[in-house]
C-alpha cells in the first residue's frame, strides 16, 4: 500500500494528449496568465493573442452577469464565450482554486474537456453493467487516462455530473496535488498490468470536514490481457483515519510531554502536541498558587480569574493570534470561555465566537479585533486538572481549518490535557520542593564569611540545575588563636532531607570545631554522628542510608601550618604564591557513615598568599569531559586567577559548568592565607613560682606599650594574672605564657602538660579562691580551653578600642 505523500520517483513519462482539454490558468487579478493548445482549438485564439489579457474579454456580448465564485474551492458554470471568427459559444467550465489559502486573492485553473467519448454504449467493454449497482465509489479511465464513466456513487462525491466532466484527466476534475500524486500511480497501473493500492487525504471544498480516501487501482484488459484502462474504486474510510491520528497524537503526547520537571516547558510541550495536529492556535494559561507554597485550587475555581500565560503556539510564525504575552497575568471575566471552562469543571466548545462570546469580545477589544481579523469561528476551553486540583486552561482555536471541533476533537483534548496535567502537576510539585529546599539550604548556609587574621575567603553555591537541591555545604570558622577552620561536605541525595542532614551535619561540625578537636578526630566524631542518623532513618522506614563526605582543613596564621584531613571527599587544590596549582596529597579516608574506620591528617606549611581551593564533586562532573579532565580546567582557571577570589570563582564555574547548569549540586570554597608577623606575638616560659606571676605580669604590660596597646595594660594585668596563677597553682610544667595581637584582638593564651580541663564555678561568699576563671570570663569577650599533644592551653579574647 503506497501513502498519498509518496510518488513514485521510478514512473517513467507518460504521453498524455493535452490537446483533448481546454486549459487556461488566471491570475488573481483576473489576467489570463496560460492558454494551451486545447483551448486554442476551442475558441480559435492563440497563446500570444490572449495571454497577458483580462478574461472577460473572452466573454460574449450577450454573456450577461457571470455568477460569482463561491468561498470554497471549485466553480463551475456555464458561460457565453466569444470566438475568434465572432462566434458565441456556450462552453461548461470548471475551475480551480490554484492557492485556496490566498482566499480571494488565488488564481485559478480553468478546464472543459474537448472530446468526452460521447455518451456510453451499451456493450462497451470498460463500462461493465455493475457498475451503476455498486455501492463503491467507482471510475473508469481510457487509456490516455481520461475519464469514461462514473457511478452514481463517485459522480455524489464528486459533487459533478458525468456527462460534464467525461473526458477529463483526474488532476483536472480534482485540483488538487493528491490528484496528481494518484494520477502518477494510475500511469504505474496503466503501463505494469499490477494493482495499486494508494492512501489520500483530501481537504473538503465545501467547508466540511476532509475525507480519508483508499484508492484501489486495477487494470482492465481485454480477451488478449491488453490493458485498456483503469478502474478507481475510492473508499471512505475516514473514521479509522481519524482514530489512527488521535492515536498518533496520544502517543506523540506520551513521549514529548513531561521530558523535563519544569512548568514552563511542559505547558509549551503541550501547546507543540496539538499544533496542528489539533488546532490551529493554543493557549495554555495556570493559576498561580494562592499564597507562595500554597497548594492549587481544589474545586470550581470563582469567576472572574486571573490567569498567567505559560505557554501558545499558532501554525503561523511568531504567534500572531496571541494578545497576552507569556509569563503575563491577565483577567478572564465570567463570560470568557477560560472562566465558563474553569468554573463548570468541563470543557467548553464555542462554534460561533462572534455571538457566543460576544460578552467576553465586547468587554474586551483587542481580542474582538484578533477573532474578526483572523475568522476564528471555533474556540475550546479545556480545564487542566489533576489529581483533585484544578492548575489552568487550555484554549484550542481554529481559524485555518473550516471545520469546527466534533465530540471526537474534544475527547482528544482532554485526553491530551489530562496527560500533560499529571506532568506539570508533578514539575509544580517539584518546583515547591525544590524552593523549600533551595530556601532551607541558603538559610542554613553562611550568608556572609566571618573576616579572620588568617585567611581571605571566597565561595559560591549552585544548586543542580534539574536533579534539585543536594546537601553540599561549606563554612569558615574562627577558632582560638586566631586559626581557622575551613570545611567543605557532601551530603548523598537532594531534596529536603538532604538539606536538613546537610544543616545538622553543618551545625555538628561548627560544635566539634569549638571544643578544638583536630581534623581527624573532628571526622571521627562526624562518622560516628552519620552512623546513628542513618540508624534513625532506617527506624522510621526511611528508604536509602544517609552517606556523606567532608574535607576538613586548619591554618595556623601564627606557625603558617595547615592541617587537613578528608573522608571521601575530593582532595583539595593549592596556589603557592609565584608557582603553578597542585593537589595536595590528603590520605583519603572512608565516606561518613562507613564506620569503625580511622581517618588520617597531614600537615602542610604553606608561604603566605598561598590559595586553596576547596569543592564538592558537582563542581567536576560534566558529560564532556572526565574528571582528570575537569581538575585540569581546574587548575587552569585557578592559576588565572587576577587577584580577586571572588573574580576567580565566577571564572571557576563559567569554565567548569555547562551554560544550562550542573548536573549536581556545587559548592566551591577559596582561601588566601596571611602569615602573623612574629613582632606580634610574644612568648614567656613561667617558672612554676606564684612569686614570680608579678614580674610576668609587669612583662606583658610593657610588651603591651611595645605594641601601643597602653588602653588594654589594666585587663591585661587581672588576665595574665588570673590565668597564670591557675596554671601554677593546678597545672604541669612547663608553663608558657603567649599574647597575640592584630588589628582588632588581644589573645591570652597559657600552655600546660596537664590533660585536666577547667571549668566555672560560682565560689561561696567566704571562699578564698575560685573567682579567677569567672573574672576572665567577665573581663573578655570569650574564652576557653584547647587540647594540644603536650597538654592544654586556657585562651582568652580581649577586643581591642573598648572599655
Amino acid at each position: 500500500m503506497t501513502s498519498h505523500n509518496e510518488a513514485s520517483d521510478d514512473s517513467p513519462g507518460y504521453p498524455f494528449d493535452e490537446t483533448a482539454t481546454a486549459r487556461a490558468v488566471i491570475d488573481g487579478d483576473g489576467i489570463l496568465v496560460e492558454w494551451n493548445e486545447g483551448a486554442r482549438r476551442l475558441l480559435g485564439h492563440a497563446s500570444a493573442e490572449v495571454v497577458g489579457r483580462p478574461a472577460a474579454n473572452l466573454l460574449a456580448p450577450d454573456a450577461g452577469a457571470v455568477r460569482p465564485p463561491p468561498a470554497g474551492h471549485r466553480w463551475n458554470d456555464t458561460l457565453a464565450l466569444r470566438h475568434r471568427d465572432g462566434r458565441t459559444l456556450h462552453v461548461w467550465l470548471l475551475a480551480h482554486r490554484r492557492r485556496p489559502e490566498l482566499g480571494d486573492h488565488s488564481g485559478w485553473l480553468v478546464v472543459t474537456p474537448l472530446d468526452n467519448g460521447g455518451p456510453p454504449v451499451e456493450d462497451d467493454v470498460l463500462a461493465g453493467r455493475f457498475l451503476d449497482q455498486s455501492p463503491c465509489a467507482t471510475a473508469i479511465f481510457d487509456e490516455r487516462l481520461r475519464l469514461r464513466r462514473v457511478n452514481a456513487v463517485m459522480a455524489e462525491s464528486m459533487a459533478l455530473p458525468e456527462e460534464r466532466i467525461r473526458g477529463l484527466r483526474l488532476p483536472e476534475i480534482g485540483g488538487m496535488p493528491q490528484n496528481e500524486e494518484l494520477e502518477r500511480h494510475m500511469v504505474q497501473v496503466l503501463l505494469t498490468g499490477r494493482r495499486d493500492d494508494v492512501e489520500t487525504y483530501l481537504g473538503s471544498r465545501d467547508g466540511a470536514r476532509a475525507r480519508a480516501w483508499l484508492a484501489r487501482l486495477a487494470p482492465l484488459t481485454d480477451a488478449e490481457g491488453r490493458v485498456l484502462g483503469v478502474c478507481l474504486s475510492a473508499h471512505d474510510f475516514s473514521q479509522q483515519y481519524l482514530a489512527r491520528e488521535r492515536l498518533q497524537i496520544v502517543n506523540e503526547a506520551s513521549v514529548r510531554i513531561g521530558s523535563t520537571l519544569d512548568v514552563t516547558r511542559t505547558a509549551q510541550e503541550l501547546a507543540d502536541v496539538c499544533v496542528p495536529a489539533l488546532a490551529d492556535f493554543i493557549s495554555i494559561d495556570l493559576l498561580d498558587p494562592p499564597e507562595r507554597g500554597g497548594e492549587p485550587y481544589s474545586g470550581p475555581v470563582p469567576a472572574p480569574v486571573s490567569l498567567r500565560r505559560a505557554a501558545h503556539r499558532s501554525v503561523n510564525p511568531g504567534n500572531p493570534e496571541a494578545v497576552v504575552k507569556l509569563g503575563q497575568v491577565d483577567v478572564y471575566p465570567a463570560s470568557s470561555p477560560q472562566a465558563d471552562s474553569l468554573v463548570a469543571g468541563r470543557t467548553i466548545v464555542a462554534t460561533d465566537p462572534a455571538s457566543t462570546l460576544a460578552d467576553w469580545l465586547a468587554w474586551d477589544p483587542a481580542r474582538r479585533e484578533r477573532v474578526k481579523e483572523l475568522g476564528i469561528h471555533t474556540t475550546m476551553a479545556v480545564p487542566i486538572q489533576a489529581r483533585g486540583a484544578t492548575l489552568g486552561v487550555a484554549v484550542f482555536t481554529r481559524f485555518r481549518r473550516p471545520a469546527p471541533f466534533t465530540d471526537d476533537d474534544v475527547l482528544l483534548a482532554e485526553e491530551v490535557t489530562a496527560r500533560a496535567a499529571v506532568c506539570i502537576d508533578n514539575a509544580r510539585r517539584f518546583s515547591r520542593e525544590r524552593e523549600t529546599a533551595i530556601a532551607l539550604q541558603r538559610s542554613l548556609l553562611p550568608r556572609t564569611l566571618p573576616r579572620t587574621a588568617a585567611v581571605e575567603a571566597a565561595s559560591r553555591y549552585l544548586p543542580a540545575a534539574r536533579a534539585g537541591v543536594g546537601g553540599d555545604w561549606f563554612d569558615v570558622i574562627p577558632l582560638s588563636g586566631m586559626r581557622v577552620a575551613m570545611v567543605v561536605g557532601d551530603v548523598v541525595g537532594h531534596g529536603v532531607q538532604a538539606s536538613a542532614t546537610m544543616g545538622r551535619l553543618r551545625t555538628a561540625v561548627r560544635t566539634l570545631a569549638d571544643i578544638d578537636l583536630a581534623p581527624d578526630e573532628l571526622l571521627t566524631h562526624l562518622d560516628d554522628l552519620v552512623v546513628r542518623l542513618s540508624e534513625e532513618a532506617g527506624s522510621e522506614g526511611t528508604t536509602g542510608e544517609v552517606g556523606a563526605t567532608c574535607l576538613y582543613a586548619v591554618y595556623d596564621p601564627v606557625t603558617r601550618v595547615c592541617t587537613l584531613a578528608r573522608a571521601g571527599h575530593p582532595p583539595p587544590l593549592m596556589l603557592p604564591p609565584d608557582s603553578s596549582p597542585e593537589e595536595i596529597d590528603v590520605p583519603s579516608g572512608p565516606p561518613l557513615g562507613v564506620g569503625g574506620l580511622p581517618f588520617e591528617s597531614i600537615e602542610l606549611r604553606l608561604p603566605e598568599d598561598t590559595v586553596l581551593a576547596l569543592y564538592t564533586d558537582g563542581l567536576l562532573e560534566s558529560p564532556d569531559r572526565d574528571p582528570d579532565e575537569s581538575r585540569a580546567v581546574l587548575s587552569q582557571a585557578l592559576a588565572r586567577g587576577s587577584g580577586s577570589l571572588d573574580e576567580t570563582c565566577h571564572d571557576i564555574l563559567q569554565s567548569l559548568l555547562p551554560p544550562t547548569g550542573a548536573s549536581d549540586d556545587v559548592a566551591l570554597l577559596l582561601a588566601r592565607t596571611k602569615g602573623l608577623p612574629t613582632s606580634q606575638v610574644a612568648t614567656w616560659d613561667i617558672p612554676a613560682d606564684p612569686a614570680l606571676v608579678g614580674p610576668i605580669r609587669k612583662q606583658a604590660v610593657q610588651q603591651l606599650d611595645t605594641w601601643e596597646l597602653s588602653e588594654a595594660a589594666f585587663t591585661t594585668e587581672l588576665v595574665v594574672s588570673e590565668l597564670v596563677t591557675n596554671a601554677i597553682r593546678y597545672g604541669e610544667r612547663p608553663i608558657r605564657l603567649r599574647l597575640i595581637h592584630d588589628d582588632t584582638t588581644l589573645i591570652f593564651e597559657v600552655s600546660d602538660s596537664s590533660h585536666t580541663a577547667p571549668h566555672l564555678r560560682r565560689a561561696k561568699t567566704f571562699d578564698e579562691g575560685g573567682r579567677g576563671l569567672l573574672l576572665v570570663a567577665q573581663l573578655t569577650q570569650r574564652w576557653g580551653s584547647r587540647h594540644t599533644p603536650e597538654g592544654k592551653t586556657i585562651w582568652a579574647e580581649l577586643a581591642l578600642g573598648e572599655d
